[in-house]
């Protein structure tokens, strides 16, 4: 199994792009670990900030209630009895006075037996049962703060508007006397549990602003920092693989010429002793075929034959030849249409016979710069090649598009092969039974010392498409 990471020569970045995608992970997560730490932290700082604000609220509460309730209705009335109306509306306008612009939600006061001796809801007056473990702990003088969440969904505290009363701190606290209420005391007395919530969203909401604000500075830096390392790495990576490429194809051209070269020097030593003879085999069979003509004897017959394969001997010598030692153009002017036509009128025998229609198409002027006998063989090879790959009836068409100066020739035939189109102008590489397979090598080389470009494709409608695009 390749690993993702694992070095690839063509592409030394890959390792590169892991470990930056790897530390971008690595970054956010990190950071959001933060976050989530600095948020419970600011949480918890809030939360105690609260609860003394919660218990300076309450002492107040204490000390008003004991001041202006407690002491004036005993030595008013002798003893405190909320029952009583006037009692009950002057502890509610103290209550009320104390804890107005504070966020009480509800506020409770319980007697010593558990009773509800006053409330900001009336309905609960007097009733039993509502004062929980808060109450009783009160009753020995703890404290105790809690803190209700109506949405348990950690996901709440994502939001940047919290609903009214998501988050309520509830209070209980014991009443006491101001001082001891005989020598024997050893402290205040307790005379009561107050208890009161106040809903403390709105700081709860700050906090997920201040979380979102960080998380949104944190991701967007991040994906800045990331973006641009890794618009560095592609640049770098897309530079080296056309490096990487561009000395492939060099040392594929290195090869080519060392190829060349030898065979050079072995063809020029065999050249002579070849075709000196076959030039002599040919010229015996041309006159012995032309005396033979108009008699069927076996000997015209062999005559014909031999002087047939003589030929395409020779035509064979010569494309080796041609690979072996290129020539060099000689560069001129010259009319891109007349060179099509005399192509045509050279193979139009040919292509009749196996019923494949020629035509040129374009507009004029086509002036090219190269040479028209090099030229004329790489249009030969490749009209050639296409009437071979029609096998049969079919259609040829030569266009030439003067705004790109792209001279195509398209065929009806089955077209190149998509994986197979790098190695069809490779010295050798045939996908005939016959054929010395330097057809598309030799053209290749051609279109290159014109400074032109050699493309093969497929025609949109199918059939195979050579291009040959001209420099400007």
């Amino acid at each position: 199994m390749r690993l993702p990471f694992r070095s690839d020569p063509a592409h030394p970045f890959q390792l590169v792009k892991f470990l930056s995608w790897s530390s971008l992970l690595i970054i956010l997560g990190c950071s959001f670990f933060l976050i989530v730490v600095i948020g419970n932290y600011a949480k918890k700082t809030i939360m105690e900030k609260n609860r003394e604000y919660a218990l300076l609220l309450a002492e107040n509460l204490n000390h008003q209630i004991y001041q202006r309730f407690t002491l004036p209705t005993v030595l008013g009335f002798g003893r405190i009895q909320l029952r009583h109306e006037a009692q009950y509306e002057k502890l509610d306008q103290v209550v009320q006075s104390t804890i107005h612009g504070f966020k009480v939600l509800q506020l409770r006061i319980f007697d010593l037996q558990g009773k509800v001796s006053y409330a900001m809801d009336a309905e609960i007056l007097g009733r039993s049962g509502l004062a929980g473990k808060a109450v009783s702990e009160a009753e020995d003088g703890d404290i105790n703060f809690e803190l209700i969440r109506k949405r348990t969904s950690w996901w709440s505290f994502w939001p940047l508007h919290l609903p009214e009363r998501s988050y309520i701190l509830r209070t209980t606290y014991p009443l006491r006397t101001e001082w001891r209420l005989s020598a024997q005391d050893s402290q205040e007395a307790i005379i009561g549990v107050l208890q009161f919530s106040q809903d403390i969203t709105s700081d709860y909401e700050s906090i997920a602003y201040f979380q979102w604000i960080i998380a949104v500075i944190v991701l967007v830096s991040s994906l800045i920092i990331f973006l641009m390392l890794y618009v560095v790495i592609l640049r770098a990576d897309k530079n080296i693989s056309e490096r990487i490429k561009e000395k492939e194809r060099l040392e594929r051209q290195l090869l080519q010429n060392e190829k060349l070269a030898s065979m050079g020097r072995m063809l020029a030593s065999i050249a002579h002793e070849i075709r000196n003879p076959l030039g002599v085999i040919q010229s015996s069979a041309e006159l012995l075929a032309k005396k033979g003509d108009g008699r069927q004897d076996s000997s015209a017959r062999l005559a014909k034959a031999i002087f047939e394969e003589s030929q395409r001997l020779g035509r064979t010598v010569n494309d080796f030849l041609d690979y072996a030692r290129p020539k060099q153009p000689k560069m001129a002017e010259i009319d891109l249409f007349d060179l099509l036509n005399q192509t045509v009128r050279a193979i139009e025998s040919e292509a009749e016979a196996k019923g494949v229609e020629l035509t040129v198409e374009g507009d004029r002027p086509a002036q090219v710069q190269g040479d028209s006998d090099l030229l004329y063989r790489a249009v030969y090879n490749l009209l050639t090649n296409a009437c071979q790959a029609i096998g049969g009836q079919g259609r040829i068409s030569i266009q030439w598009d003067g705004p790109t100066r792209t001279l195509s020739i398209l065929d009806t035939g089955p077209g190149f092969e998509k994986n197979l189109r790098d190695r069809y102008v490779e010295p050798f590489f045939t996908t005939k039974d016959s054929g010395t397979g330097l057809g598309l090598a030799i053209v290749e080389g051609i279109v290159q010392n014109h400074g032109a470009e050699l493309e093969l494709g497929n025609a949109p409608g199918g059939g195979g498409a050579v291009r040959i695009r001209f420099p400007q």
